[in-house]
């Protein structure tokens, strides 16, 4: 039995279709059934928040494998998954964590995914970490500004990055999570293509068929304040602009061929990503 928290969210989705087409007995953590609609019928539900630990007893009952994805900053959530599945004799976690844990200097995203893989590592249970790096999905951060004012704001100007599809992250999980060998293992993932800021929006340009301004942030604060128009949580806002910050001075870009030496293909590219996700930059349509 695998147990999938996120299930509704880019890599979750992606991740319950992969186990289901693979015919993996599954179970998903859901808050919101109805936010799993559309997921695979054979996918059992179970409602639960890793906020409450009450409520994970029947989820990790009779669990085997655990896919864990915790969301926000903090790592209460992780401790809560891993306290279930040390009761309930879970063997083996997926742990999602960010490749932002590899840096040196560790930048503060890094240092809180470190805190949840000590939490993991440090249960007992055999455990794999996986750490992409920014997702293609992010992306969809520019989409409001694309289709009221048609621009972009790009605090990172000659920075290079290699964004990864969560369709790729999922195919890596639902492998490990289904083959044996990988216990232990830490696995950096990124896209092999290390593009601009500038260059994405071209390409987005592209599948959607119209022309996308790039302009630049003055700041990498301004870009936090467009990202978050009702403000964000300082800490989250600090570290996202020392991210940015840091993303401006790689003008090479990180790249692994981690997806491609254990899927036996190369990662999707973004322009893949972007054709499958073109409607979401469209201006919507009157009648």
């Amino acid at each position: 039995m695998i147990l999938v928290t996120g299930a509704t969210g880019n890599i979750g989705r992606e991740l319950v279709r992969e186990l289901d087409a693979k015919g993996a007995k599954l179970r998903i953590l859901v808050r919101d059934p109805a936010r799993a609609a559309t997921l695979p019928e054979r996918a059992e539900r179970v409602v639960g928040d890793l906020g409450e630990p009450a409520t994970l007893t029947p989820a990790f009952d009779g669990v085997d494998e655990l896919f864990l994805l915790t969301p926000g900053i903090g790592t209460a959530h992780t401790a809560h998954a891993v306290s279930a599945a040390k009761a309930a004799g879970v063997s083996h976690i997926v742990h999602l964590s960010s490749i932002n844990v590899i840096g040196d200097p560790m930048p503060a995203m890094g240092r809180w995914h470190h805190q949840r893989e000590e939490i993991v590592c440090g249960s007992g249970i055999p455990a794999t970490i996986l750490r992409p790096g920014g997702f293609t999905t992010n992306a969809l951060e520019w989409a409001p500004t694309i289709r009221a004012e048609g621009y972009v704001l790009d605090p990172v100007g000659p920075g290079r990055f290699a964004p990864i599809d969560p369709a790729d992250i999922a195919a890596v999980a639902a492998l490990v999570l289904t083959e044996n060998g990988h216990q232990g293992e830490e696995y950096a993932l990124t896209g092999n293509e290390a593009l601009t800021v500038t260059e994405q929006v071209r390409i987005i340009a592209e599948a959607v068929g119209r022309d996308i301004e790039v302009r630049a942030a003055a700041t990498p604060a301004q870009a936090v304040r467009s990202r978050f128009p009702d403000g964000a949580p300082q800490a989250l806002a600090d570290a996202i602009t020392e991210g940015f910050t840091l993303m401006r001075a790689d003008t090479v870009g990180f790249r692994t061929d981690t997806v491609e030496r254990l899927l036996g293909r190369g990662p999707r590219t973004f322009a893949d990503w972007c054709a499958r996700n073109a409607d979401a930059f469209r201006r919507p349509t009157t009648a």
